[in-house]
């Protein structure tokens, strides 16, 4: 038995030493499988940022609005919106949206 192992001494570390090395290379934190998962995960995040900072140049657009040189159709349009509010012998209309 020990002849056999001595033998092939060479080989059964060899194989031992590529799964070893196979099986880190696949799996763990810093694997094949994570690192796709980790870039899918990058990506998603990239989408959502993209989506946050257009959302704060509109929020910096309406807050312009506002502060600066007020205008007054923005302004029209936030009580009609917000207070429901509308002109004399006008009728409105209340679309209840349930998406929720």
């Amino acid at each position: 038995m020990f002849k056999k192992i001595k033998k092939n001494y060479f080989l059964l570390i060899s194989t031992f030493l590529i799964l070893y090395f196979l099986f880190n290379f696949l799996q763990g934190d810093r694997g094949f499988f994570s690192f796709f998962k980790k870039k899918n995960l990058l990506t998603t995040f990239q989408i959502d940022e993209v989506k946050l900072i257009n959302k704060i140049e509109d929020l910096k657009f309406k807050n312009s609005l506002l502060t600066d040189n007020l205008d007054l159709d923005y302004v029209e349009i936030l009580i009609r919106e917000k207070f429901l509010f509308g002109k004399k012998d006008e009728t409105l209309y209340i679309i209840n949206n349930n998406d929720n």
